[in-house]
């Protein structure tokens, strides 16, 4: 899929799991409402609240694979045992209508936009230690033993790819994260049309 530009109305934001990408993005919605937020599809099921086509498109696997081989996704990658993809068509219809697009994708997704997207203006969030990284992730309740050891793994990993990002955010202060995320954003805004 050929997508309009400029892409560099759309902002990636990424970072390990449990950062605070979610908390980060819903404070600049709320100060930003003409900026259209992304909806992830996934395999996981949802957790308490989560709403399906709100939070994410939850899919069962195979319906999820169906989409993926008729390349309906910009992105999608295997994480903690889960699928995750960002759908195409929406993104490429609020590009052309001239809207500034964020995404809150992980790592690898984010690369992938990368490969695609070169002008995509991509934000790596990243937390002070992964000590807080694992009280963040157990304070959510929602992920077993094994699974917080395998998205720690995986955040050593994503750490030591920070570099490749346009800008690195440390989200220890959350106030500063969001003005610095916010700092990235409004020139995107200047190009979107009204």
């Amino acid at each position: 899929m050929k997508f309009a530009e400029p892409s560099s109305r759309l902002l990636v934001l990424t970072g390990p799991s449990g950062v605070g990408k979610g908390t980060v993005l819903r404070a600049l919605l709320a100060r930003y409402p003409q900026v259209w937020l992304s909806v992830s599809a996934t395999t996981r099921a949802p957790r308490p609240g989560e709403r399906h086509g709100e939070n994410y498109f939850f899919l069962d696997r195979q319906a999820f694979m169906d989409q993926v081989a008729g390349g309906a996704f910009l992105e999608w990658a295997e994480f903690a045992g889960h699928a995750y993809g960002t759908p195409a068509g929406p993104i490429q219809s609020r590009l052309r209508a001239g809207q500034a697009v964020v995404m809150e994708i992980e790592v690898e997704g984010a690369r992938q936009v990368r490969r695609r997207l070169p002008n995509a203006v991509q934000v790596f969030l990243r937390p002070p230690s992964l000590a807080t990284l694992e009280e963040r992730i157990r304070a959510r309740g929602s992920d077993s033993e094994d699974s917080i050891a395998r998205r720690i793994a995986r955040a050593r990993e994503e750490l030591a790819r920070a570099k490749e990002f346009d800008h690195v955010i440390l989200n220890g202060d959350l106030n500063q994260a969001i003005s610095e995320v916010e700092a990235v954003l409004q020139p995107m805004l200047k190009t979107a049309s009204s």
